[in-house]
């Protein structure tokens, strides 16, 4: 179980190291986007993101990882 979180924690740095390193100004565009959006629309695009996450993980497991 350890194993899997810690696996799971170093894709998504690797994914987020990459974003940052390749288009950083890309991420700033993204911020701005963002902050012009209210706190409710933010709210339902985390739980979605949490669901899908939760989902994924699920599958992963299902199918014996």
């Amino acid at each position: 179980m350890l194993e899997t979180a810690l696996l799971a924690l170093g894709l998504v740095l690797i994914v987020e190291g990459l974003v940052y390193a390749l288009a950083p100004s890309l991420i700033e565009q993204m911020l701005v986007a963002l902050s012009a959006l209210p706190v409710e629309a933010r709210r339902l695009m985390g739980a979605i993101a949490l669901v899908l996450g939760l989902i994924l993980v699920w599958a992963a497991k299902t199918l014996g990882a």
